[in-house]
């Protein structure tokens, strides 16, 4: 499954086997901007992140760049893309792993909009997620069968993710395909050599596997992982100043000084 090879780039702006476009593809991507809003977003969730941060693509990035595609068959669901798209929306929550929460802002998926995420992460491989993580995402494309995330400054990965369904030769499929690069040395330490890869990819696992189980199909995920640029961006070492990893340990510490302060 962990199979290596060079496979055809289906990333963001590039043509999916059997893509439905929505009506218009001036309202399906975000509104230029400096600054991620998630204004929108629960009270609940830990917005430390996310509110103000400017987005990251791989050419910000630390790391080396990998494009990983998660793809998972549908068989014999009768349904269109668009249906399916449509519940993957509405319980995008829903389907992610049990120690991660995402928070959609009160528009749910749509361009421009944010999407706050607590995670938890293992510090070493083998060691339960114990770690917080606090940080989030921007909604950048989003139209009837797909849509696309770019994370911001400080997230673990500088990039985006692409979330699709497609009929491909009359076989239904759903993917996930990311192309990033970790955000900083540290990101890149822990990715390359401490197991965060393999627990990124877990992640979309889990999702494409509980989208498939919804309409009661147990397929296995097929994977596809290329390395598109081995070097790292020495340039972007400073990166590490907006870890969300540092900020948010830091962050929890301080709870209780932040407690006992609206106290007094």
């Amino acid at each position: 499954m962990d199979d290596e090879s060079q496979e055809g780039n289906l990333g963001l702006g590039e043509t999916i086997p059997g893509q439905v476009a929505s009506s218009s593809k001036n309202e399906s991507w975000a509104k230029p901007t400096h600054h991620i809003s998630a204004s929108g977003a629960p009270k609940e969730a830990m917005n430390i992140n996310v509110e103000g941060r400017h987005l990251v693509s791989p050419l910000q990035g630390f790391g080396q760049l990998w494009q990983k595609t998660f793809r998972i068959r549908l068989s014999g669901l009768n349904k269109s893309p668009v249906e399916v798209m449509s519940i993957w929306k509405a319980n995008f929550q829903k389907f992610q792993p049990p120690e991660n929460k995402f928070y959609p802002t009160m528009s749910g998926i749509k361009p421009g909009e944010a999407i706050l995420i607590e995670g938890k992460v293992p510090p070493l491989p083998g060691m339960p997620s114990i770690l917080p993580v606090a940080t989030g995402v921007m909604v950048l494309y989003a139209d009837d069968g797909m849509f696309t995330v770019m994370n911001p400054e400080g997230h673990p990965l500088c990039g985006w993710n692409t979330f699709s369904v497609f009929d491909d030769e009359g076989v239904l499929y759903a993917q996930v395909q990311e192309q990033s690069r970790p955000s900083d040395p540290l990101y890149e330490l822990f990715f390359r050599f401490l197991g965060s890869s393999a627990q990124q990819d877990k992640i979309w696992l889990h999702v494409l596997t509980q989208l498939a189980a919804y309409f009661d199909i147990h397929e296995p995920v097929e994977v596809t992982k290329t390395l598109m640029d081995p070097s790292v961006q020495w340039s972007q070492a400073s990166n590490i100043t907006k870890s969300a990893a540092i900020r948010t340990v830091f962050y929890v510490l301080g709870t209780p000084i932040r407690w006992i302060s609206k106290k007094t």
